[in-house]
């Protein structure tokens, strides 16, 4: 697909977007299930399957590895468990070129026994989301995985509350790990370009040298995580987090369609990823309420968890944003 009258086989040439070995991963189902306890129907998975693979994006997240002692099975889709078979019944029986990722939560994973051995499992990333003070818990799921033949990342949640000095210390130890990326995640989507520049740079100033890729996983709730993900691609970010239409928690994330447009890579195809937005995101817009609200939008602003917000969105006076506003501002 030529993306622009520049395009050519090898990439448009001075596009600053354009990096053969940076690699994007649809965090679609995983991060969208926090709008639905990952309630997706196995037909939606493996739409979006369908659409990473013909489109070639590089990783699809299918869920979390949450360990089931810990969770209502009642309440809680299979994409919160990410079971060996349920993922086989996503993927078919001939695996597609992308990959496949799975989370796992610092404190949250029976990784002894929930993440297999590699040679048992179509799983190949498995990404650990962790808080600052979880480091030492993230670490050991860190070491299990990859002892056990998997590519990880290491996902620093709400960095955009970690005091600077106190995250350079965190990424000093984590770097003599052997995670291979590490992700600026900024989950209450409250920071600005400014602010992701510093943070990339800080990530890379410890993961550079230790021969260690960053990645970027952005919010919307100011209608910047296009910009935000811009602003790291441009720094030198190798692993784009992005997903169909946007679809996440809260105001979502940086939406697949504009990354791709940016990157110009012609390993990339637009058309699969607008053919799942159409006929099994967008369907589920107004039923799930993700996406850019003013809700969200104070939230960010006021650096705090989406959480309240997204109660509030579920309620029959989502429309009342002035009363929210006097709410989040209270508990400020």
């Amino acid at each position: 697909m030529s993306h622009s009258p520049s395009a050519t086989a090898t990439g448009p040439e001075g596009w600053i977007g354009y990096r053969p070995e940076l690699k994007v991963l649809d965090c679609t189902v995983r991060d969208g299930g926090l709008m639905n306890d990952h309630n997706f129907s196995l037909e939606f998975v493996q739409a979006v399957y369908a659409a990473d693979v013909a489109a070639g994006v590089d990783y699809m997240e299918i869920g979390y590895k949450g360990a089931a002692r810990m969770y209502d099975l009642q309440q809680f889709g299979p994409w919160k468990f990410c079971a060996e078979d349920d993922i086989r019944r996503v993927v078919g029986d001939k695996k597609g070129a992308t990959k496949i990722s799975v989370m796992a939560d610092a404190e949250r994973t029976d990784y002894h026994t929930d993440i297999l051995p590699r040679e048992k499992s179509v799983v190949d990333l498995y990404r650990v989301a962790t808080y600052i003070h979880q480091i030492p818990a993230a670490l050991e799921i860190v070491n299990d995985a990859a002892a056990k033949g998997y590519e990880t990342t290491l996902n620093i949640m709400a960095v955009s509350t970690v005091p600077e000095r106190e995250l350079a210390s965190a990424l000093e130890v984590i770097v003599q790990s052997p995670v291979s990326t590490l992700y600026v995640v900024d989950s209450f989507g409250t920071l600005y370009s400014e602010q992701i520049r510093d943070l990339v740079r800080l990530f890379q100033k410890f993961a550079t040298p230790a021969g260690k890729e960053v990645g970027i996983h952005t919010h919307n709730n100011l209608q910047l995580a296009f910009a935000n993900t811009i602003e790291a691609i441009v720094l030198g970010a190798n692993y784009v987090d992005a997903s169909i239409g946007g679809l996440g928690r809260g105001a979502g994330n940086c939406p697949m369609e504009l990354a791709l447009s940016f990157l110009h890579n012609p390993k990339f195809q637009m058309r699969p990823i607008l053919r799942a937005l159409q006929h099994h995101v967008e369907p589920m817009r107004e039923e799930l309420r993700w996406g850019f609200a003013i809700p969200y939008l104070l939230t960010g602003y006021l650096n705090q968890h989406p959480k309240v917000a997204m109660k509030f969105m579920e309620g029959d006076d989502f429309r009342d944003i002035v009363k929210f506003y006097d709410q989040a501002v209270a508990e400020d």
